[in-house]
């Protein structure tokens, strides 16, 4: 996700919180956006200069939020343009996918560990029950989950359980992942779905 991406799944997340909540606070937007108060108090002043929330004062120093003709309409055109992002998304992630696991297929890799928690993970899991492919679980160094699509979870590659090939699924990092994980594991079983963007060396 690019930058202005981030910034319009940000706007349109702000957007959908006040429209839904008539007493949302700084402190919600930042827990739903997962960011630092002061970034949540940042965002909301960029809406506000742009026209699309009215925010007044109210009793013990506190705000409220309401949307604007302009800010309705812009969260209708941010919710068409994340539906129509998110349809390519899942129709390339799955075509991607299909690719690996027909790799998988030929090389009779039955076991599979996913690298990296994610949505693309998310499909993954999904065709590989498609496929007759078992996913042994996830690897995300990140993440503090013991489990995770109903699948054990670890924190290192070397903690899995056995597994004959993996596939990289990370969409925050999925170069630094790939790299890692070539460190610690061959190369030629290391999966990379092409929606990926990277060239395996």
């Amino acid at each position: 996700m690019n930058k202005k991406q981030k910034e319009n799944a940000a706007t349109l997340s702000i957007l959908e919180a006040i429209e839904n909540k008539e007493d949302v606070t700084q402190r919600h937007i930042a827990n739903r956006l997962d960011v630092a108060l002061g970034l949540a108090n940042l965002y909301l002043k960029r809406c506000a200069n742009k026209g699309l929330i009215k925010i007044t004062q109210a009793p013990a120093n506190r705000y409220l939020y309401y949307l604007t003709p302009k800010g309705f309409s812009e969260k209708s055109r941010l919710t068409g343009e994340y539906l129509t992002s998110s349809f390519n998304f899942y129709r390339n992630a799955g075509d991607s996918l299909n690719e690996v696991f027909e790799i998988c297929k030929k090389n009779n890799w039955e076991r599979i560990l996913l690298c990296g928690k994610s949505e693309l993970a998310e499909i993954a899991s999904i065709r590989a029950s498609e496929k007759k492919i078992t996913i042994v679980g996830t690897v995300d160094k990140k993440s503090k989950q013991s489990f995770f699509l109903g699948f054990p979870m670890w924190e290192s590659i070397d903690d899995a359980d056995e597994f004959d090939a993996c596939i990289i699924t990370s969409l925050e990092d999925p170069f630094e992942i790939y790299t890692e994980t070539t460190n610690n594991y061959q190369s030629e079983k290391i999966l990379v779905p092409s929606i990926l963007g990277i060239k395996k060396s």
